[in-house]
């Protein structure tokens, strides 16, 4: 922080972009600043963002996903809000361009519920009559349904493969279970079943299209950039601690400056690596078979960071933060959640499995 920024005031988490142009960020990490634990807030917030915040692949890469980091680094359930959102209307615009499927305006309010459990299943069938596709099942981990207009779903299809399809969550024979949500994190953003009963859905591409665009991969570094402010926010805590400490004459010791250095080192890394990524999607080189590679990639390397600067941050600052700052232990309960949407190790073996294929730079 330069002796410029008001402290007080949500900072952007700069990847490439020009200082200029991450200073637009700041009326929507002021709203999202006001908005936290107001769901209908952060989703009018949403909807507002997805009119302005650049596709993946348009050009801009970098500054949607800065856009994310940002809002996630102000809160991460703001992020965890903002980015499937962002998500939505990135794969209908995919679909109006790739596909030969009719335009879906993204209007209102978006989900993506992509998510497969054992025992519950969500099959697509065309209608007798011919009239179109309808979804009947269930579909795990849809988070906040109940309070969304729209959402992008997976289904699985006669033939044996899954296919997208825009859906109107307020259509008849839509049903939300109870979440019976318990987690101490994200609890604002309850994850539930929706159930569909001969639901009417709009196909977006055909069987496999959702997962063999390049947009896929794309999406899920979006992410990652989530993950990657979420980093940026508990170091900044970290940081702004120890200079408060020193202000108070209590200097950091060895292990205190070792472990920001550490983080400073990580996060520097991690910065330049989405930069690099960014603009390699925007050149069109991430558009093949390789993306998805890049996309492990840069996900495992973000959430291993997240995981390390929680350890080392919670180790330095010990159990007061986490007892009486409830600002603080959100963002590490909200962090550590959302992170898990990374699969660890499975998606390391995914990865090795292209590797062994020959799918890497070296």
């Amino acid at each position: 922080m330069n002796a410029t920024q008001d402290p007080g005031r949500p900072r952007a988490v700069r990847i490439s972009s020009a200082p200029e142009d991450l200073a637009r960020l700041q009326p929507l990490l002021e709203a999202a600043e006001a908005g936290v634990g107001d769901v209908p807030a952060l989703l009018a917030l949403a909807t507002e963002a997805g009119t302005t915040t650049p596709k993946p692949g348009s050009g801009g890469t970098a500054f949607l996903w800065e856009t994310l980091a940002s809002v996630t680094a102000v809160d991460t359930a703001a992020g965890r809000i903002l980015e499937p959102h962002l998500d939505a209307a990135a794969i209908l615009a995919q679909a109006g361009t790739e596909t030969d499927g009719p335009e879906v305006p993204c209007e209102g309010t978006w989900g993506v519920f992509a998510a497969e459990a054992p025992g519950l299943t969500l099959e697509a069938t065309d209608t007798a009559s011919g009239a179109g596709t309808v979804l009947s099942g269930a579909k795990p981990w849809c988070s906040i349904a109940a309070q969304l207009d729209h959402a992008v779903i997976t289904a699985h299809l006669p033939d044996g493969g899954r296919g997208a399809f825009a859906v109107d969550l307020h259509a008849a024979g839509v049903s939300f279970a109870d979440p019976e949500w318990s987690s101490l994190g994200l609890r604002e953003i309850p994850s539930g079943t929706v159930h569909f009963d001969a639901v009417p859905a709009v196909p977006l591409g055909g069987a496999g299209w959702y997962y063999r665009r390049p947009g896929f991969a794309w999406g899920g570094m979006g992410v990652a950039a989530c993950w990657l402010g979420g980093a940026v926010a508990v170091a900044r805590s970290f940081k702004e601690g120890l200079q408060k400490a020193a202000a108070r004459g209590r200097e950091p010791d060895q292990l205190a400056l070792a472990h920001l250095g550490e983080i400073d080192r990580t996060l520097t890394g991690l910065i330049h690596t989405l930069a690099r990524t960014a603009a390699r999607i925007d050149a069109g080189e991430l558009s093949g078979p390789g993306a998805w590679s890049e996309a492990l990639r840069v996900r495992g390397s973000v959430a291993t960071a997240v995981e390390r600067i929680q350890s080392l941050v919670s180790q330095n600052l010990g159990p007061g933060p986490l007892a009486f700052d409830a600002r603080y232990g959100k963002r590490m309960a909200d962090l550590a959640l959302y992170i898990r949407q990374h699969h660890a190790m499975r998606d390391d073996a995914q990865l090795g499995a292209l590797t062994l294929k020959g799918d890497h730079p070296w």
